[in-house]
């Protein structure tokens, strides 16, 4: 079957479901499609040029769990792509699946935007949105969607007749001609994720689409599926950070050496306890990946407990460590908090270093990061831990990785609505398919 722009509907009757199809660009690790293969989308391709994140990708969603539900194009290497150079010298291949495509996610590196960095409106990563578009122009999908920071909103000062002052309203100007476009700030935690973490999301229909002016309700639709969908589910609506990582406590699981890195331990995992940390198990039948303890020297430990003690006696877990404890305890970076047990999470960074546990001297191992981010347990991470320096900008290790991903349990809700105006069945309907399914 093909909808009124030729691409391919799904079909929903009687137990039956097809899948629809997406493209996802600057896929990162995969938080965007593991929540869409969630879902039954099925994946067409993923443009990541980073080796580490794309090979997380890769062993997760192309080869792993979900292998099944992807068909990545024979004219087309699998390999991590630049999107410009995949544009470059695969305009035809990307042009003949025009048709075929339903749908094309993606969020272009955000360095440049973000708050939470220095924000560089020259940064050459912030025009990347602009090949987003022109691979819209070439697979001429029903559907996209765009994800970044809240920065991506923020004007910048005009200081050239080139340059750009908002971001958000020139992607959206140069979208408005063919599709019905909505976009605002999301929160995470609004979703069942035990995070804090704003983003700018814009969803589009081409305006061809029959249901294209369901996109208005789109935000609305989507906050009033959240209690069905978790529900159909299994999972809190409101998950506090000890809902996600109490159960790998150290205190009640011990450590071990580390079989796949010598000189490090592991936390010596039980068994998930709550809904939320169930639900993220996901039926993994062992030991989740990526329990690698960080290796703390003694006086950065003692520092830690300090510190630790010292806000709690302020109440101050969950935000910012103040002034006054930094200098006692010679901390030079203002950015560094403690995690609140029942509080959700603040945005994670790509620095691990910036959070420390809520109740034990360490920062978070990248399952735990994982864990706030809604990644099941199974998911698991590819490449160095950690980079720093001028690699920083280069690389992306795997603390980053989880980090940049949108949450899988938010993208796989976004998934249902988008789906829901594409096939014109009502979101309560296609999680009864998704589940039978």
């Amino acid at each position: 079957m093909t909808n009124s722009n030729g691409g391919a509907v799904i079909e929903c009757c009687k137990g039956f479901l097809s899948s629809p199809t997406y493209i996802d660009v600057f896929s990162g690790c995969g938080g965007l499609s593991l929540g869409l293969a969630r879902g039954n989308w099925r994946g067409l391709l993923a443009v990541e040029k980073d080796p580490w994140a794309f090979n997380t990708y890769k062993h997760n969603l192309i080869e792993g769990k979900y292998r099944n539900s992807f068909d990545w194009p024979d004219g087309i290497e699998l390999k991590p792509w630049d999107i410009q150079k995949l544009l470059d010298t695969h305009t035809h291949e990307l042009s003949q699946m025009a048709g075929a495509v339903d749908l094309v996610v993606g969020g272009p590196p955000c360095q440049g935007y973000s708050m939470a960095g220095r924000r560089n409106q020259a940064d050459p990563r912030n025009r990347l949105y602009e090949a987003y578009i022109q691979l819209l122009h070439l697979v001429q999908p029903s559907l996209i969607c765009f994800e970044n920071v809240t920065g991506f909103t923020n004007n910048f000062p005009v200081d050239a007749e080139e340059s750009i002052r908002n971001f958000a309203t020139e992607l959206e100007r140069k979208l408005e001609n063919k599709y019905t476009i909505n976009s605002t700030i999301i929160n995470t935690r609004d979703f069942g994720v035990p995070q804090a973490r704003k983003r700018y999301i814009l969803v589009g229909a081409n305006k061809d689409m029959q249901s294209a002016s369901r996109i208005h309700d789109f935000f609305l639709e989507l906050s009033q599926n959240v209690e069905i969908f978790l529900n159909s589910k299994g999972l809190p609506h409101c998950p506090t950070v000890k809902d996600a990582i109490g159960d790998l406590e150290l205190s009640g699981n011990g450590k071990s050496p580390s079989i796949q890195f010598p000189g490090f331990d592991s936390i010596r995992y039980k068994s998930p306890q709550t809904s939320y940390q169930i639900g993220m198990h996901d039926g993994l039948d062992g030991t989740p990946s990526d329990l690698r303890l960080p290796r703390h020297r003694k006086h950065i430990i003692e520092r830690f407990e300090s510190i630790i003690s010292h806000c709690r006696e302020d109440g101050c877990p969950g935000v910012t460590v103040p002034e006054k404890i930094r200098e006692m305890h010679g901390l030079k970076k203002h950015t560094v908090r403690i995690l609140k047990s029942q509080g959700v999470a603040p945005t994670l960074t790509s620095l691990p270093e910036d959070l420390l546990h809520y109740s034990e001297p360490r920062i978070l191992t990248v399952r735990e990061y994982a864990r706030l981010q809604s990644f099941p347990d199974w998911f698991s991470f590819k490449g160095n831990y950690t980079t720093g320096g001028h690699k920083r900008s280069q690389e992306t290790p795997r603390y980053t990785q989880v980090a940049d991903a949108v949450p899988p349990l938010v993208s796989e809700q976004i998934g249902i609505i988008l789906l829901s105006i594409l096939t014109n069945v009502p979101p309560r309907k296609l999680l009864e398919e998704i589940i039978a399914d």
